[in-house]
């Protein structure tokens, strides 16, 4: 039996599905504006485990995935600017151009990680119509009202409002500052639908004018188009659950009177030596940068593995390093049983089978799963019997453990002239912590076939 915990009843619950044999998912995906970090990584890695243990539980699946490349304000509310508009003016490249390089940046890391992607993949821009109507049906229901910038929902007219984070609203309201929309009704009133300003690139024509969709609206929408008013299983990062989310569920009860999925589940945040990622401080790390230091993707993956999806996870260089010394002993193990010609006992096979499977189905209890592995790679009779059953754990742990990593050679290089001023500008750009600037020259190299590696020693290169 596979329970979960459900963050809107706070509680692990019997997995019941909509629908006996498939179960219906939907995945707040990548805002396309920037490279994915691994703190962003991980909740791509949960969606994967989760597909893995309902895959293993005998369901088929129907799971959407958006890509955000439009609407995803700088602020998680309805502040600042669209995150696609801003990246295109800052690397000079249009928004479509953003959204192509970043999307297809993050579908190659999802590729090292083994995550496997879901059925459907939609893009924002291409489903603004759906978006419209969807607003125009909450409209028609009574729960929006326009402004001279937008059109927005209307929290008041919803009185299960707040129902995901358990908020208290009237404490929100009486501490809200001002709203950047003093024609808002309620400082908890969000966005539907933007009234684009004449300088803004990405804006369509509507019922309301030249506009832009809001955030919140495209996963409602996107959700509804590809798996109906209601259904099982909504995802993504506990960030999600007092703005994004709750928003969501207002939307779907403004258009529909019903929340959209059954169960929301969360993931914790991956933390950097015990604190928050950032630009700032320099440790925004990404796959490509694990990488450059000469670890597999997929250390990364067995590190998710050591702290339930409910829990932080902390990274440092030192745990990345014991993930993937423990992935090589697990690979070696697998080889050693591989070669085996012992017998073994069918029954004792059948009752790590079931453990794993248990600790899985409770809550996707990885940590669990991962210490019944080792037991089984430890067992001292070499055979083949556990070499498959070890392989049938890693059909979900993903970890390819038939496979051995080989490790980036270092080599010396000649660097020509504009290779070498290319590093020193980047050089100067961190000395003056300018790390937009720095990525960007990074970035420029990665396309003339050169990695930079950042270590104590100072900046090193590689060539592809």
């Amino acid at each position: 039996m596979l329970k979960i915990y459900n963050t809107l009843s706070r509680k692990k619950e019997e997995f019941k599905p909509l629908d006996d044999k498939e179960v219906r998912i939907y995945t707040c995906g990548p805002t396309v504006y920037y490279y994915a970090h691994i703190g962003n990584m991980r909740a791509y890695l949960f969606m994967d485990a989760l597909r893995k243990v309902l895959k293993l539980n005998g369901y088929t699946l129907k799971h959407v995935m958006n890509i955000t490349d439009v609407g995803h304000m700088t602020s998680d509310a309805d502040e600042g600017e669209d995150k696609m508009n801003k990246a295109a003016r800052e690397q000079k490249l249009s928004p479509w151009d953003i959204s192509k390089k970043y999307t297809e940046a993050f579908l190659v890391d999802c590729n090292k990680l083994n995550i496997e992607l879901p059925e459907i993949i939609a893009k924002a821009t291409e489903h603004v119509k759906e978006m419209e109507d969807y607003v125009l049906k909450i409209e028609k229901n009574g729960y929006a009202y326009e402004t001279s910038k937008g059109i927005y929902f209307n929290t008041e007219k919803l009185n299960s409002y707040g129902e995901l984070s358990k908020a208290n609203l009237k404490e929100n309201k009486a501490g809200a500052r001002i709203a950047v929309d003093v024609e808002k009704k309620n400082p908890l009133d969000f966005a539907l639908w933007i009234k684009a300003p004449k300088e803004h690139i990405m804006k369509w024509d509507s019922k309301w004018g030249v506009c832009y969709p809001g955030w919140h609206i495209e996963c409602s929408a996107m959700g509804n188009k590809y798996l109906g008013e209601e259904f099982d299983i909504h995802t993504g990062g506990i960030d999600h659950i007092p703005i994004h989310h709750e928003n969501e569920i207002a939307q779907s009860k403004g258009a529909y009177g019903t929340n959209p999925a059954k169960y929301w589940m969360h993931v914790e945040f991956l933390q950097v030596d015990g604190g928050k990622m950032s630009k700032s401080l320099n440790n925004n790390y990404t796959v490509s940068d694990i990488e450059e230091k000469g670890y597999s993707a997929l250390a990364l993956r067995y590190m998710s593995y050591t702290s339930h999806y409910r829990n932080k996870l902390n990274f440092t260089w030192a745990s990345l390093d014991s993930s993937q010394k423990a992935l090589d002993r697990l690979k070696e193990a697998y080889k050693e049983h591989n070669n085996g010609i012992e017998s073994f006992d069918s029954n004792k096979l059948e009752e790590y089978r079931k453990k794993f499977k248990e600790a899985l189905n409770d809550d996707l209890n990885f940590p669990v799963a991962l210490a019944i592995t080792w037991e089984l790679a430890r067992i001292q009779e070499k055979s083949k019997q556990i070499a498959n059953l070890l392989l049938e754990f890693d059909d979900v742990l993903s970890l390819d453990i038939d496979k051995i990593y080989q490790k980036t050679e270092e080599v010396t290089l000649e660097i020509d002239i504009e290779i070498q001023e290319l590093l020193n500008r980047r050089k100067e750009a961190r000395n003056q912590k300018d790390f937009a600037l720095s990525d960007e020259i990074r970035d420029i190299l990665k396309e003339k076939g050169y990695v930079v590696v950042d270590s104590k020693e100072g900046q090193q290169v590689k060539k592809i």
